[in-house]
């Protein structure tokens, strides 16, 4: 392989002449065409047994000269770019072919784009605003009565009419110029009251009624109700209640606490416990709020031109993750869009500006990490290591084998470079 030249054709772009000499392309030649003459039929020979230049008479000349440049595209390119001293970015290649010949070999040209070059400044020191952490009374109060409804126990009720809230046990049925109607049917039917499942003014003419209680409910469509013949037309439904239920809330007491808690025992035991979770999610809010707001800081001092490519590439991690996680949840990439209606370029378009940020935020904090001279050392790596096994549940040896060294200790650098913006942070 020879460099024949480098040139910047623009900024992070980079054109690279490449030559291979004539007996290194004439032996792949020969290589691709031994692996693919047994698949060759030639009239007046047997298959498999056509010489070369039988074939290529008969084919062209260069018939077998894709396959070939292709078998020497990976390595010679390679070569080029540690020989040019370039850090490219992975991407689909845009290859030109100057020449090809057995006997003087072949030249190509391909463009690439690099790892930009960035500046940034100004990342000491900055100023952000959040919420300050105020656990209040009432934020306690409204934990507490949550927790209290998720304890609720549902009983049945038969000494009273229904109320909103209840959920009821109905057959109904219903008619339009007195007749039934597709759909207006069904038996057994649980319906919350109040929850808005069925068409306005249903559920409220449900109130007041008793278990057992045969009665009509007159009600109106909505104008724009999805089923045409039924839309903004006046109706009849006939009921049937067989069962109230309504959900009864434990009340605040020692005994309550000891049900949903295993530290506290009393009701002021247990509003210190709420008051400190509390406190924490808060405080873990708001780090995380820190952090974003520290980010997008830091991205609005970045200076210089980034490639696409590094957005596109980006953008495809985030995919494959996407579709990953739902294959998790049993769910493929393609019945997912063709529930949602979405397409992979919709969802692409949708990745896009979390991956600008994501792509920009990275160039910062290595630059920085460079700046401030920032080191990452082995027992730094390790800990890195043993936290993607347990959070993965799997051994360490397997992470090793799947995550490189190298990319690790510039994750640990990138993490270095935040807590090195976030010590130096003006917090208000």
């Amino acid at each position: 392989m020879e460099l024949k030249s480098v040139n910047k054709i623009e900024t992070n772009k980079t054109e690279l002449e490449i030559a291979i000499d004539g007996e290194t392309f004439k032996k792949t030649v020969n290589k691709v065409y031994k692996r693919q003459v047994g698949k060759i039929n030639i009239p007046g020979f047997r298959k498999g047994k056509a010489p070369k230049s039988v074939i290529e008479k008969m084919y062209g000349k260069k018939f077998f000269y894709e396959d070939a440049m292709k078998e020497l595209y990976p390595d010679a390119f390679d070569e080029a770019v540690k020989q040019a001293g370039l850090n490219v970015i992975p991407e689909i290649l845009d290859i030109e072919v100057v020449s090809a010949s057995e006997t003087d070999g072949f030249v190509f040209k391909v463009k690439v784009s690099t790892y930009p070059e960035i500046n940034i400044d100004g990342y000491i020191g900055l100023e952000i605003e959040v919420p300050a952490v105020e656990v209040t009374d009432e934020k306690i109060d409204e934990r507490i009565e949550l927790k209290r409804k998720q304890m609720a126990i549902t009983e049945s009720v038969t000494d009273r009419p229904v109320e909103n809230g209840d959920t009821v046990t109905i057959d109904f049925e219903g008619f339009m110029d007195g007749k039934a109607f597709e759909g207006g049917k069904g038996e057994m039917y649980k319906l919350n009251i109040g929850s808005g499942n069925f068409i306005p003014g249903f559920e409220e003419k449900l109130i007041g009624h008793n278990v057992d209680e045969e009665f009509d409910i007159d009600v109106t469509f909505p104008e724009e109700y999805q089923v045409d013949e039924l839309a903004g037309k006046p109706a009849v439904f006939k009921i049937k209640i067989h069962d109230i239920e309504t959900k009864v809330i434990p009340e605040l007491d020692d005994e309550f606490v000891k049900d949903v808690s295993v530290d506290s025992e009393t009701v002021e035991d247990y509003r210190k416990e709420v008051a400190k979770d509390l406190e924490e999610e808060l405080n873990d809010r708001r780090d995380k709020e820190i952090e974003d707001k520290l980010a997008n800081a830091v991205i609005e001092k970045v200076e210089g031109e980034i490639p696409q490519a590094m957005y596109e590439n980006r953008i495809t991690d985030m995919y494959r993750q996407q579709a990953m996680d739902f294959r998790s949840q049993g769910l493929s990439m393609e019945d997912y869009m063709m529930y949602t209606g979405a397409n992979e370029e919709m969802i692409r378009e949708q990745l896009a500006p979390l991956a600008e940020k994501q792509v920009k935020l990275r160039l910062a904090l290595e630059k920085i990490a460079e700046i401030e001279k920032l080191e990452a050392s082995e027992e730094d790596v390790e800990k890195e290591y043993e936290k993607l096994a347990e959070q993965y549940s799997l051994e360490l040896d397997k992470v090793k084998e799947l995550v490189s060294k190298d990319d690790l200790f510039k994750d640990v650098l990138v993490s270095k470079a935040m807590d090195t913006i976030k010590a130096t942070a003006v917090i208000k």
